[in-house]
Order: C-alpha cells, then sequence, then structure tokens
C-alpha cells in the first residue's frame, strides 16, 4: 500500500464537516486551482518551506547540502533551482526555518492521533480527510476509513471528485459525508483556472449520489471569475439533480494560500483580487438561500 505524505493534521476543526473534527491533510491533488489555499498540499512529495525571518545564519544547511544550494555572504540564499529536495537541510536546521511540507504516518499513527479527541466528538464530530485530494491514495484513504469505523468514529472526505469511479465504491460502506468541491459550472472557465475540465468530476458525483452517498456541496466563491447568475444557477441545477445531496456550503476565497507560496519559492498567485466583498457573499447567499447548508 502506498501511503501519501501527510502536510498537517488539525485537531478540534469545526469547519471541515459535522461537529468537532480531526482534519488529516493529504499532499497530492490533480488540481493546479490558481487560488489554492493550501499549495504545499498539491505536491505529491514534500516541498521544502524557507522562512527567512526564521534563519539564523547558523550555515549548517550548507554544510550538508551536496549542490550548494545554501550561501551565505551577505545574508542567507537558498537557490532552489539547483535542489534535490534530499531534506539534508531540513534535518539539520535548528531553527525551523527550513522545513518539510509533509511527513509519512502509518494508518495506526493516524487513528491513535484522531482517537485522543474521540470523547469530545460526540454524536456528529469525527475524522476529516482533506488535502490535497484523499482520493488520489485509494488504499491508504479505505484503510484510514476502515480503521476509523471499527473505532466507532464518524467519517469525512473532503474531495475535488477528480479521482478514478472506483474509489468511491470502494470507500461508501465506510463513508458517513462527502464534502464535494465544486470550482465552476463554466467547463471552459474550469479548466482554465483548474488546470482540467470538470466533466468527470461531475460524472463522480452523480455516480457518488447514485451509490447513497450523502454530500454537501462546497462552492469556492472568486470574485472576477465564478461569481455570476449563470454560476449560482448552475450550481442549483446541480443539486436539483441529486437524491441524497445535503445543501450547498458558499466559501469565500482568501489569500492565506499566498504565504505558503512565498515559504515555497513561488511567484504570487495575486489572490487579494479573488477575496469577494461582503455583500457579494450576501447577494450569492441571496441567490442560493433555499439550498445552502
Amino acid at each position: 500500500m502506498k501511503s501519501p505524505y501527510i502536510s498537517n493534521i488539525l485537531r478540534f476543526s469545526s469547519h471541515d464537516g459535522e461537529g468537532l473534527r480531526t482534519v488529516v491533510f493529504v499532499s497530492g491533488c490533480f488540481l493546479d486551482c490558481v487560488w489554492c489555499h493550501n499549495p504545499e498540499s498539491r505536491l505529491f512529495n514534500p516541498g521544502i518551506f524557507y522562512i527567512n525571518q526564521s534563519c539564523i545564519a547558523c550555515g549548517l544547511c550548507g554544510t550538508v547540502c551536496p549542490k550548494s544550494c545554501h550561501t551565505f555572504e551577505k545574508e542567507h540564499i537558498y537557490n532552489r533551482k539547483n535542489c534535490i529536495l534530499c531534506y539534508k537541510c531540513t534535518d539539520v536546521c535548528p531553527s525551523g526555518a527550513l522545513t518539510k511540507t509533509a511527513r509519512q504516518y502509518s494508518v495506526e499513527e493516524i487513528i491513535s492521533i484522531v482517537k485522543r479527541d474521540k470523547i469530545y466528538y460526540g454524536k456528529d464530530g469525527g475524522l476529516t480527510l482533506s488535502g490535497g485530494e484523499p482520493l488520489a491514495f485509494p488504499e491508504f484513504t479505505l484503510s484510514l476509513l476502515k480503521a476509523a469505523k471499527k473505532e466507532g468514529i464518524n467519517t469525512c472526505i473532503e474531495s475535488s471528485g477528480s479521482a478514478e469511479r472506483g474509489v468511491f465504491e470502494q470507500t461508501a460502506p465506510y463513508l458517513d459525508l462527502l464534502l464535494y468541491d465544486i470550482k465552476d459550472t463554466n467547463f471552459e472557465r474550469h479548466k482554465t483556472y483548474t488546470g482540467v475540465y470538470p466533466d468527470i468530476i461531475i460524472e463522480n458525483l452523480r455516480f457518488a449520489d447514485a451509490l447513497g452517498i450523502k454530500t454537501i456541496l462546497r462552492c469556492i466563491m472568486v470574485k472576477g471569475v465564478n461569481m455570476e447568475d449563470a454560476h449560482y444557477d448552475g450550481i442549483k441545477r446541480l443539486f436539483s439533480s441529486l437524491k441524497n445531496c445535503l445543501g450547498a456550503e458558499l466559501l469565500p476565497c482568501h489569500a492565506y494560500g499566498e504565504s505558503k507560496r512565498a515559504k515555497l519559492g513561488l511567484a504570487t498567485a495575486g489572490c487579494d483580487s479573488f477575496i469577494p466583498s461582503p455583500e457579494d457573499m450576501e447577494y450569492a447567499k441571496e441567490r442560493l438561500k433555499e439550498i445552502l447548508i
């Protein structure tokens, strides 16, 4: 079984499913969304975060790097162009200026963390797999869901829907809720801003619905991109075509991912311009009020 890298395990979340959740962020995604909030989770292998302000200029990274990516003349310069991601620098950095974006956990290790908060989950809380794309790793995800259900823990997956259809059938018996991302209902625009067409995503949603999986549509609201009546009408049509969809949530785009892009050495994505105003969000909520959770 191929275990994915995990970029974060967030305890006591109230935003990723019902009740209090422990959210496991799997690293690796098939989409390339311009506004990605977790750019480190797009990587199937760990990247390296570098925080210049945390560097104490000890020079240890420079002594272990086989490609001389770290130089110290006037300041610490990290030359990512030559980096082969051997992670030797992250192993010796004493200040946390250089860190791997993800690490591997076994199913048993994750379940032991999830179980710590079982007393707080109540009837609705539990484990949520997010990412990245959890369904990109079917064996691991299925094993984790089975282990959680064995412990009597509620399970939830947040997915972009870009995955092999068979994964939905395999996970259905062990899945209490599927948070299904809807980026856009305009096909060409979806391709432009995420890198893929949404046809397979929509087909998989209908397939999951036919399997009886309960879903919530998670709709990212991106100013200047998809916040228009045609998209709102598309969301309503999609919802009305489903039998097991509980409703929709509107998620305003934010720019928090920009700081992570900087730590990865990536150029800014200009996400500030994508942030909707309170008035934009109120209008969207009014247009979709009959299906909102």
